[in-house]
């Protein structure tokens, strides 16, 4: 375990990228429930949610606490990360006003089939899959990287499930 005050610059640089992501998406993930609610949409699975926020938040101070990053990143892994990333923006773009944390939705909403969703149903999870399992490796934390991976893929067997019944009630345009 290394301070956080004695990690090299680009590792700080990674994890605060990473926290600052976390809190934006939660902003305008809330933004746009919202208005979703608002045009007579509906959550479902809203027990489930706390345990992603409890999940990613561990999940982030389990790499502050426990990685000890190297004086220089893995570049094929920083790479990989940066590839994630540029996955995560086009599905959240492509989305748009329908992009939320929260399973939001109504009948009255197209299926999205554009985009990354042209090639994965959910490239959005494709991208936290990943992210669960870089960020602690690049970071020289493989335990991290393991656990988490696992805990992730439970919650996300769960949500899957439930939004692809969800989401066959949209209308396909």
């Amino acid at each position: 375990m290394t301070p956080i005050v004695e990690w090299p610059a680009w590792a700080v640089l990674l994890i605060a990228y990473v926290f600052l992501q976390r809190i934006a998406e939660l902003a305008i993930a809330q933004r746009n429930t919202r208005a979703l609610i608002k045009e007579g949409a509906h959550e479902f699975g809203r027990k489930g949610y706390p345990l992603f926020i409890a999940l990613h938040s561990a999940w982030l101070i389990s790499i502050v606490i426990f990685a000890v990053p190297s004086p220089r990143p893995d570049l094929l892994l920083l790479l990989l990360f940066a590839l994630t990333q540029a996955l995560r923006y086009w599905a959240l773009f492509t989305l748009g006003r329908y992009w939320t944390t929260r399973l939001i939705s109504s009948p009255n909403f197209p299926r999205i089939r554009k985009g990354p969703y042209r090639f994965f149903p959910h490239p959005n999870y494709l991208v936290v899959v990943a992210e669960i399992a870089l960020v602690p490796l690049i970071m020289n934390e493989e335990t991290v990287a393991i656990v988490f991976t696992f805990l992730n893929a439970a919650l996300l067997v769960w949500r899957i499930r439930m939004e692809n019944r969800v989401l066959g009630h949209r209308r396909t345009d």
